[in-house]
């Protein structure tokens, strides 16, 4: 028989704190850490709000603006369409 177990909140909540610890990470660490760095990660690899808002289960688009006021870009937001092509093996960028 198959069963599946919940896990309790404040089960998780301890684990991800003792991981901190044993992480030796000094800043406060919690299991809302993890979403905001989840949606952070996703802003930056180029997802669009939508996308992000949905996977957050926000129903209204302005909660999921918060996240982008890390990302702080200005013009160098804007990617070329030639950013998105592979680079041969062994090529480097020119800065």
């Amino acid at each position: 028989m198959i069963r599946r177990h919940h896990v309790f909140p404040d089960t998780l909540q301890r684990a991800v704190k003792e991981a901190a610890r044993d992480a030796r990470i000094a800043k406060p660490v919690s299991c809302h850490t993890l979403r905001h760095s989840f949606a952070t990660h996703l802003l930056e690899a180029g997802y669009d709000i939508r996308t992000v808002q949905e996977l957050l289960g926000h129903s209204d688009v302005s909660t999921t603006m918060i996240y982008t006021h890390v990302l702080n870009k200005g013009g160098r937001g804007v990617k070329s369409p030639l950013d998105r092509l592979e680079q041969p093996a062994g090529a480097y960028a020119v800065a």
